[in-house]
């Protein structure tokens, strides 16, 4: 246990910001599952759902959640899909 009151307000603005990034996390996951399978079920709305799991890609790098590198492969990855499915 933390003995100081910097350290305890440490503690406490971890678990905070934990807990932002972990929704945060979530939410981009859904986005790109939602967008995946839209891909794989060849829906009307694919291309909508792609858009917005880029959208939210570009601002988990500017959250600091991704890497800026890992976020345009997944987006590249997106892309191509939806480019073959047609």
């Amino acid at each position: 246990m933390a003995n100081s009151r910097s350290a305890k307000k440490r503690i406490l603005i971890n678990d905070k910001k934990s807990k932002r990034n972990a929704s945060a996390r979530s939410d981009l996951r859904t986005s790109l599952k939602k967008a995946r399978l839209a891909l794989v079920e060849n829906s009307e709305n694919k291309s909508a759902l792609v858009t917005t799991a880029s959208s939210k890609l570009d601002k988990a790098v500017s959250k600091g959640l991704l890497h800026k590198n890992t976020a345009n492969r997944r987006k590249s990855r997106l892309a191509k899909a939806l480019n073959s499915a047609g």
